[in-house]
C-alpha cells in the first residue's frame, strides 16, 4: 500500500487489492443484513457521476452520546469528497436503510471521537493511522486529526 499524498494534496491511503476485495465482501454482507462488529454500507451520491457510490463503514456512537459518526480511516477518500458535496447519504444493513444528513467535525473537536474510534476498531484500522493508536497522546491524535475526516450524522425521521 502506498499513500498518494504529497505536501500539496490531502492524506489518502489507497487500499490494496486484498483490502478492496475484503471491503467488497463486508459491503455485500451488510447489504444482506449481516453486520460485522457494527459495520454498515454507506451510500453517498457521487459528486461527478451523480450515481450512488457504496462503501462499507463502521459507524461510531460514543458511549453516553446520542450522535453517530463516520470516520475515514484512510483519509480524504472518494466517499469523504462526495459527502462534502452531498451533505448526507444512506446507511444500509439488509432491508433497513437510514437516510441521514452529515456535518463535518472540525479538527480541534476530533480528539475524543478519534480515540474512541481507535479503541473500538483499532484492530482493523490502526494501519491507516501512521502509528497513532488509541493509546497515543492527545497531541499525537490531534496531529493526525487533519488526515482523518469525521462526520456527525443525523438520521432523518420517517414521515
Amino acid at each position: 500500500m502506498s499513500s498518494s499524498s504529497s505536501p500539496a494534496s490531502p492524506y489518502y491511503l489507497k487500499g490494496s487489492s486484498l483490502n478492496v476485495r475484503f471491503n467488497g465482501v463486508i459491503g455485500w454482507l451488510a447489504r444482506h443484513g449481516v453486520s460485522l462488529m457494527g459495520s454498515a454500507e454507506l451510500s453517498v451520491r457521487g459528486r461527478k457521476s451523480g450515481k450512488m457510490q457504496r462503501v462499507p463503514v463502521n459507524p461510531y456512537t460514543p458511549e453516553g452520546d446520542r450522535n453517530q459518526y463516520l470516520v475515514s480511516a484512510r483519509g480524504h477518500s472518494q466517499w469523504v469528497r462526495n459527502m462534502r458535496v452531498a451533505g448526507g447519504g444512506e446507511l444500509r444493513l439488509g432491508r433497513k436503510v437510514r437516510q441521514f444528513t452529515a456535518v463535518e467535525i472540525p479538527d480541534a473537536e476530533k480528539l475524543p471521537l478519534l480515540r474512541g474510534y481507535l479503541e473500538r476498531w483499532g484492530w482493523e484500522v490502526n494501519q491507516y493511522f501512521q502509528g497513532v493508536t488509541a493509546k497515543s497522546s492527545d497531541e499525537e491524535i490531534l496531529a493526525a486529526a487533519p488526515d482523518h475526516p469525521v462526520f456527525r450524522i443525523t438520521v432523518q425521521k420517517k414521515r
